[in-house]
């Protein structure tokens, strides 16, 4: 279909809301994308006609629930472009998704003296499972690489810090959550398998706002979680090659994950299965499948041109407004906007804000280190567009900052 966006909005219910009187305008999609009407009842359709447990059932109903699901895992080696759909592994977001390839990958396969290589950039959830890692006594050094001035990873610092040939993992953020930076991916992926080492990223930004080729990419590791593409909370993937998910030892025992169990022991499943114990989120993966449908019908290259549209617009916008300072400059950025207004305090102006209907996130977003290298301790909002986002959105949200500078001045 060709990209409207007065006509996709009518696609997200929510959309038509109310805030204290005021048309919702919604920037915080970088924190939760709202979710289109196909996703709804997708999900609803799922409980009330075809529900039942997956992989265990010898009836009707558990077959049909296992073919959506698997139909799921399907969809998303097809978004992604993988080369097979056993890459695909369901997790319940993309913070468990790197939790499972520090634990079975950074602590099954990894070897003392070497190091993980994240950077600046990085949202908590890439950085503090790699600091339990370094932490937890096995030898494993943690590395950071700079960001530049302009918020941007500085790539001769990336490649000093692989020259010694010790970093096992590169484990980077394709888009930063903060500043819209989009990291130089495959040259990333390059330099590190030049190195020696393997590479994740964390693509819960980039996903959404980019199309992403698992076949081009070269990674090894990418995480995504499905929230923020328009799709429901409790699901989320980690793709892995399968000569990786091969070697790693899985991250979490019980149902579903097994071959056989005695008391002596116990045979793990083919991959994926190893790394999906327990009860898979069905429903979610239904909803997820229906999420990707819907930005696959659009086309993520018309998304992203929209977005370049909005991102283009929303610069000129906001760095006219005096006393207003943007987070960073990226040549190559999404529609993700960090600043601070002089003389107000982030949640301060977070609230001004939301009293003229606009929803923005305020604080550190996940990235205190980020914003203590920009020296912004105290945080910033944030307004981070999704595809049902316009340009009329985006010069209310500037209208509204100059009536705040106004008020906090």
């Amino acid at each position: 279909m060709s990209f409207d966006v007065a006509r996709i909005r009518q696609d997200f219910p929510i959309l038509g809301s109310m805030v204290r009187g005021k048309p919702l305008v919604f920037l915080d999609s970088g924190a939760s994308a709202q979710k289109p009407r196909a996703v709804v009842q997708a999900m609803v359709r799922s409980m009330e006609e075809r529900y039942a447990n997956v992989h265990r059932g010898a009836y009707q109903l558990s077959e049909a629930a296992t073919a959506d699901y698997e139909a799921a895992r399907a969809a998303v080696a097809r978004f992604l472009n993988a080369a097979d759909p056993r890459e695909v592994i369901f997790t319940g977001n993309s913070t468990a998704a790197i939790n499972l390839v520090a634990h079975s990958w950074g602590r099954g396969v990894m070897r003392p003296g070497q190091a993980v290589l994240i950077s600046e950039l990085e949202h908590h959830a890439n950085i503090v499972p790699w600091q339990m890692l370094r932490d937890d006594g096995r030898g494993i050094e943690l590395r950071v690489c700079r960001v530049t001035d302009s918020g941007e990873l500085d790539m001769e610092d990336l490649a000093a810090k692989l020259a010694d040939g010790k970093v096992g993992l590169v484990s980077i953020a394709h888009m930063s959550n903060v500043l819209g930076t989009v990291v130089p991916a495959e040259r990333i992926v390059a330099m590190a398998h030049a190195a020696g080492a393997k590479v994740l990223f964390d693509g819960s930004q980039a996903v959404v706002h980019r199309k992403v080729d698992m076949q081009a990419l070269g990674a090894d590791f990418y995480v995504f979680t499905g929230h923020k593409l328009y799709g429901p909370t409790g699901i989320g993937v980690l793709w892995a090659r399968l000569e990786h998910q091969e070697r790693m030892p899985p991250f979490l025992g019980g149902g579903d994950m097994i071959a056989s169990v005695s008391f002596e022991r116990t045979t793990w499943a083919e991959p994926p299965a190893k790394f999906e114990a327990g009860t898979p989120p069905i429903v979610e993966a239904v909803g997820l499948h229906a999420a990707i449908d819907y930005v696959t019908a659009i086309g993520m290259p018309a998304v992203e041109a929209h977005e370049r549209t909005l991102v283009d617009h929303a610069m000129r916008r906001l760095s006219d407004i005096d006393g207003l300072s943007l987070l960073g400059a990226a040549q190559d950025r999404g529609g993700v906007f960090a600043f601070g207004l002089d003389n107000a305090h982030a949640h301060d102006l977070a609230t001004l804000l939301d009293r003229a209907g606009i929803a923005v996130r305020a604080g550190r977003h996940c990235a205190e280190p980020l914003h203590a290298r920009f020296g912004v301790e105290g945080g910033t909002c944030r307004a981070s567009f999704g595809l049902y986002t316009t340009e009329a959105e985006i010069d209310y949200l500037a209208e509204a900052l100059t009536k705040a500078r106004e008020f906090f001045s």
